[in-house]
């Protein structure tokens, strides 16, 4: 059996367009956001437990009380893009049938990257933060898809950025990739026998 790949898709598929959206956007540094801004709405809008409404208004209050929330997602938007090396990546791996589905801390905006990226292409949507109300990196994250895809954790490999969320998917027997570039992550692939040459 092929191992599944459970790939994380801000910063590892997606450039992350916060740290850059953000300032540009308020006219402020990160450090000046992050202090006035209420830090628990994001996860909670990740996890779906409260609506994109709820989230502009109760996270940037301090900061906008009439904050445009649409053009804010429209700069988002326009920032998506796949990075560098990744899309030859993933081509190659779906030409090998290597089963790959997205295991990501995202709220719905999720389906405005799929909508620009079309990353289904390559993979399969199914382990959003805001559809499994779980954030990496609780074990659950990565407990509960293999559950739902009916492996064992051993038998996926899962690629995050940050190095938190690939500890936590060892804990649970899962082989984990801590993604820095396209190029290492496809050498670690063939490395571990999940991509062929």
């Amino acid at each position: 059996m092929n191992k599944i790949l459970l790939l994380d898709v801000m910063g590892t598929l997606v450039t992350e367009p916060y740290m850059e959206v953000l300032p540009k956007f308020f006219g402020m540094s990160l450090k000046e956001i992050f202090a006035r801004r209420d830090l628990n709405c994001w996860p909670a809008f990740e996890r779906n437990e409260i609506s994109e409404e709820d989230y502009f208004e109760d996270s940037f209050k301090d900061i906008d009380p009439s904050l445009d929330g649409q053009k804010l997602k429209q700069m988002m938007y326009d920032y998506y893009q796949i990075i560098d090396g990744i899309e030859p990546l993933l081509i190659e791996l779906r030409d090998q049938s290597v089963p790959m589905y997205a295991l990501s801390n995202y709220p719905t905006w999720y389906e405005m990257i799929e909508e620009k990226l079309q990353l289904s292409r390559y993979l399969q949507w199914k382990f959003v933060s805001c559809q499994t109300g779980v954030r990496k990196p609780d074990l659950r994250s990565y407990t509960g898809p293999a559950e739902t895809l009916g492996v064992s954790t051993q038998d996926c490999v899962f690629v995050d950025d940050r190095k938190v969320n690939c500890e936590a998917a060892r804990k649970t027997g899962m082989t984990a990739i801590e993604f820095s570039n396209a190029e290492e992550l496809r050498n670690k692939l063939i490395e571990l026998k999940v991509l062929r040459v």
